[in-house]
């Protein structure tokens, strides 16, 4: 696992749960919760990686 995947896991398990199931990012015209988020980045999926490139890009990992 990259280190983003990593810091990734790491601001997922401190999100309250209700929090999990509200929308991170969109990809295409499709917004993913992060309960969705995790399962594409922890199957390191290609969705996965943009996943986490665009949450790089927006700041919410660092």
């Amino acid at each position: 696992m990259d280190s983003s995947a990593t810091k990734f896991q790491q601001i997922y398990a401190n999100l309250p749960l209700n929090q999990r199931q509200e929308v991170v990012v969109v990809i295409g015209s499709e917004p993913l919760s992060w309960n969705a988020a995790k399962i594409e980045v922890d199957n390191n999926t290609e969705k996965g990686k943009q996943i986490l490139d665009l949450l790089i890009k927006l700041s919410i990992i660092k």
